[in-house]
């Protein structure tokens, strides 16, 4: 759970409804989708992609590309539409990314063991390497004293363990849809 500080709009979906959200593979998969594709595609490109994910199979047989159509246009956009999720356009076919899609995408992102997310501790130590390398540019106290090509290597090299631990970790994740 994230600690109530951390939420900066007040108008958030609460985390009871982005669970609830989040718990059909099918909603998980079509937000996944949405965000890259841009926040835009049809529902057929979109049930396509889903059915294929489901199956395994590119393209996927067609009754299953129908279920998920069907599934879709009956439950899950609507859903997702009357959230602010998703704006679902019935008549176009059509379903774009709305301001609730960023809570939901939040709690799809893995986090470290620390509470963050791995965009979250690259993003601190970014920061972290800008600011190091800035003050050792500038001579500051301590910092200025090591030549500034050694703090970039040593952030290059953080980074990269960084993402090798990443790598490690998520190749551990069983995946459960391809069982």
């Amino acid at each position: 759970m994230l600690p109530h500080v951390f939420q900066i709009r007040s108008d958030a979906l609460p985390e009871s409804v982005i669970h609830d959200v989040l718990s059909n593979s099918r909603r998980t998969t079509a937000i996944r989708k949405l965000r890259t594709s841009g926040g835009r595609i049809g529902v057929r490109e979109l049930s396509e992609a889903i059915a294929a994910d489901e199956t395994g199979q590119s393209p996927a047989p067609r009754r299953v590309r129908e279920s998920v159509y069907a599934s879709l246009h009956q439950t899950h956009l609507p859903r997702l539409h009357e959230l602010g999720v998703v704006e679902y356009d019935r008549a176009r076919k059509e379903v774009r990314t709305c301001q609730h899609a960023r809570d939901v995408s939040r709690y799809m992102e893995v986090v470290t063991g620390y509470g963050l997310t791995w965009t979250e501790l690259y993003q601190a130590l970014g920061v972290v390497t800008l600011l190091v390398v800035l003050a050792a540019q500038l001579d500051a106290p301590v910092i200025g004293a090591i030549d500034p090509l050694l703090w970039t290597s040593a952030a290059l090299s953080a980074f990269a363990l960084v993402t090798l631990v990443q790598l490690w970790k998520g190749s551990r994740i069983p995946n459960p849809a391809r069982r």
